[in-house]
């Protein structure tokens, strides 16, 4: 079909010139972002099926290199040229931030002075794709001379790393996303996936616990989350509480108030008998002028543990559909002793999202 025949077909017999290369060019355009969705896809998809022959490769010296790292008397070294040596460090901090002192050497500076970074007690941790990488020899000649246990992780058996190394850890040999197989892509997404697998089970073996790792994020959105509630609520002094045998208005009062579209209800004893709530007032419209608080009432309230994360707080307000909770020392006791109030929208106020 001759191109003036084409572009009628398409865009009409009125169609102008100019118009013929607008939309010619607008088609165009549609085609390329298509083929460029597809090429994000099909990345994604490489990479996703190269994980999962890493997955199938894991064996016995995992599991050695585990050991390794676990009973290093000192720290993890890790190192790596290029590519691989970014990873690494990521991978050196994931290790620091879950209980295993580590920190990263470049293989170049090694060389020019950084070699005393290693001292005996330590474990060596050296990443590359080859395997040949030829400025990892200095670091791992001196990790030999001082009788360092050295993890290597390449794609080539009979390798410089591997060959050195007293634990191999072998990544399956897959094409790289890149269409001229050049540029890292597959190869560090493997090592990037290896080295959190490492990073886990070695913080499992450690019995790392949520206040260890709150200790060692104190900051930002991560130490936001562990925060134990305890240290967010609101405090004695602003609980919307009213004793069981007041009558609705005061209880209602209290419930204004306060702010938080709740009030609490005790017993003799000051402890948390039950929970008021619009639901509750909606309910028993027609018996508010004359009912008591214990009357309107819901018995067994949803309560938080002063103990409980932030970011678990959260999830459990908008899990149970509730826009506020009050704390208390231990839920499991028969008898609630109220000790602060969480509304979400101070947890939202802090940050959490």
């Amino acid at each position: 079909m001759a191109a003036d025949t084409w572009r009628r077909c398409v865009f009409g017999k009125g169609a102008s010139p100019r118009a013929f290369a607008v939309k010619e060019s607008n088609i165009l355009i549609l085609r390329a972002a298509d083929a460029v969705i597809d090429r994000g896809r099909e990345v994604i998809r490489l990479e996703a099926e190269a994980l999962l022959l890493l997955e199938e490769s894991i064996d016995a010296s995992f599991g050695d290199a585990c050991r390794l790292v676990y009973g290093a008397e000192r720290q993890l070294i890790l190192t790596g040229m290029g590519k691989s040596g970014h990873v690494a460090r990521k991978i050196a901090a994931t290790f620091a931030a879950t209980g295993t002192p580590a920190t990263y050497v470049h293989p170049i500076e090694a060389g020019h002075g950084d070699l005393g970074t290693l001292a005996q007690g330590d474990v060596l941790m050296v990443l590359s794709n080859s395997g040949n990488t030829p400025e990892l020899r200095a670091i791992l000649n001196h990790a030999r001379k001082l009788g360092i246990p050295v993890i290597g992780v390449a794609t080539h058996k009979n390798s410089l790393v591997i060959g050195m190394a007293d634990v191999g850890l072998l990544l399956p040999r897959v094409r790289e996303a890149c269409s001229a197989n050049i540029a890292p892509t597959t190869s560090t997404a493997m090592q990037l996936a290896l080295g959190d697998a490492l990073a886990m089970a070695v913080m499992d073996l450690r019995g790392v616990t949520r206040d260890d790792l709150h200790a060692l994020h104190p900051a930002g959105a991560i130490g936001l989350a562990l925060t134990p509630v305890g240290d967010l609520m609101l405090g004695p002094d602003r609980m919307p509480l009213v004793h069981r045998g007041v009558g609705m208005s005061e209880a209602i009062s209290a419930m204004t108030t306060g702010c938080f579209g709740v009030v609490g209800v005790t017993d003799d004893a000051g402890h948390l008998a039950g929970i008021i709530t619009d639901g509750d007032l909606r309910r028993r419209f027609d018996q508010l002028q004359t009912a008591f608080a214990h009357e309107v009432m819901t018995s067994h309230p949803k309560v938080i543990p002063a103990d409980m994360p932030a970011g678990e707080v959260l999830a459990f307000l908008n899990g149970n559909a509730i826009t506020a909770a009050f704390v208390v020392e231990d839920p499991d006791e028969p008898c609630l002793n109220p000790i602060g109030i969480i509304h979400i929208h101070e947890l939202l106020r802090h940050g959490l999202s």
